[in-house]
């Protein structure tokens, strides 16, 4: 346990140099209120959590650390983002991919300046598209390796203004009218 803690600390000094926080492969359930009293003068451009057993972000995390534009969150295990993650003015590239989401929380479609958004591997069955539709600078999703619904595979594979890979859908028995 130890170990970890230094680990995290070694980190987080690291990153008041180079700006880009790694907190990857560090066995962190969230993030530790230290990374937070650590990084207080530091602004961050990039955060890495990837890879840990995470189940949630706090509202706090987007206020502390409001400039970042590449936040990884992907390998952990978790299902939501707070509300205020659409407070990140600054995020460009948000990884969500590897975790438990059954749904995408709208609050992603909020970030102003969000370009590009993975969420591959996930347990996505269905979430508002007209929402994504909107959001202000999205180019790129990547929403394959989720078991979509056909309704919402439909509506995604309908959109062209933002590039979205998606893996193909399986037609359901009921479907193939061949018979």
């Amino acid at each position: 346990m130890a170990s970890a803690v230094t680990r995290v600390v070694h980190r987080c000094e690291d990153a008041q140099e180079s700006q880009n926080l790694n907190l990857s492969n560090c066995q962190l359930m969230q993030v530790p209120d230290a990374v937070y009293h650590l990084m207080r003068h530091t602004e961050l451009k990039t955060c890495d959590l990837s890879d840990n057993v995470i189940t949630k972000i706090p509202p706090k995390f987007a206020v502390k650390f409001s400039s970042i534009t590449d936040l990884n969150l992907s390998h952990n295990q978790m299902a939501k983002l707070p509300d205020e993650i659409a407070d990140l003015g600054a995020l460009e590239r948000l990884d969500i991919s590897h975790n438990t989401f059954i749904s995408l929380p709208d609050c992603i479609f909020k970030i102003s300046k969000l370009q590009q958004l993975n969420a591959s591997n996930n347990h996505i069955i269905d979430f508002d598209v007209e929402c994504m539709e909107r959001a202000p600078s999205l180019e790129t999703v990547d929403l394959s390796n989720n078991p979509l619904s056909p309704r919402c595979h439909d509506q995604c594979s309908a959109i062209s203004r933002i590039r979205i890979t998606l893996t193909p859908r399986e037609k359901e028995d009921w479907e193939d009218l061949t018979v």
